[in-house]
């Protein structure tokens, strides 16, 4: 994320094996994997080419899945990505001639594979959009304060944050935050006051 240049490869350019290995040294260095419906499709077949390469698993990383932010949160009369995207003004998937781009691709056409990593790239550029946009809505993201091991905003990273009132759960009061550049919501990790638990006569 918030890099230039974005990463593609594919059968046309590499060996199989090779490109396999570069995808699962990319899932190895990373905190954490953003995809969109990869938690059914993507991570899985990732998986089932590591096992047929014979390549180990890659160390335990984090997920987000944005579909399902997106399932969950909210309400669009359709949830794929170039739907979500055009109604937020991200901008659009790349137009290409359907089915017949992947048939030419597997025959190894270089202009469909150059409209193919077009295609693909475009796809990379949403999903950083999106994830930027939806990054206070999300209640599972990686907690950034345990990697920057200091009080921050755990979704984006942030320093810059405002008290905003108190969180309550059945045993303690906590003081709530508001983050200054995502919008994130959070609490403090420490109780201000612990309530007294009563037991009914």
């Amino acid at each position: 994320m918030g890099e230039e240049e974005i990463l593609f490869d594919s059968v046309y350019k590499s060996r199989t094996r090779s490109m396999i290995k570069r995808v699962h040294a990319l899932i190895e260095e990373a905190d954490m994997v953003v995809h969109y419906h990869g938690s059914s499709f993507d991570i899985p077949t990732l998986n089932k080419e590591f096992l047929l390469h014979d390549i180990p698993p890659p160390s335990p990383v984090k997920e987000m899945d944005l579909l399902k932010v997106v399932r969950k949160k909210f309400r669009f009369p359709s949830n794929k990505l170039n739907y979500v995207a055009q109604r937020l003004k991200l901008g659009a998937k790349v137009e290409h001639e359907g089915h017949t781009l992947w048939v030419k691709c597997m025959n190894n056409d270089p202009q469909a594979w150059a409209d193919m990593e077009t295609y693909n790239k475009m796809d990379v550029v949403l999903l950083e959009k999106l994830y930027q946009i939806l990054l206070p809505w999300m209640k599972t993201h990686m907690n950034h304060s345990l990697i920057e091991r200091e009080a921050c905003c755990p979704n984006c990273g942030s320093r810059v944050y405002q008290k905003r009132g108190f969180a309550y759960t059945s045993a303690a009061r906590y003081q709530r935050y508001q983050c200054n550049r995502c919008h994130s919501w959070f609490r403090g990790v420490k109780s201000l006051e612990k309530l007294e638990r009563y037991t009914p006569l």
